[in-house]
């Protein structure tokens, strides 16, 4: 089962991301990566209240009883 990782681990983690990012480039990724976080948030919240309205709302069957009953199969008794 995998651990979290403790103090020293997070500390050599974030020691390489700064040696391989550098200082300046960090903030825009972590500014990058807010954002897409927020459209998606954003895409989310604005799908939701359609798929209520449709759960809401009753599902339509087309055609009638009668058409239903007029398309069933009729059986045939056979007389011996």
């Amino acid at each position: 089962m995998p651990q979290i990782p403790g103090g020293f681990e997070l500390i050599l983690i974030l020691a390489v991301v700064l040696l391989l990012f550098g200082g300046k480039k960090i903030p825009q990724l972590a500014k990058g990566l807010g954002e897409g976080i927020r459209n998606f948030k954003k895409s989310v919240k604005e799908e939701e209240p359609e798929e209520v309205a449709s759960k809401d709302e009753p599902k339509k069957v087309e055609g009638s009883e009668e058409t239903a009953a007029a398309e069933a199969p009729k059986t045939t008794e056979k007389q011996a």
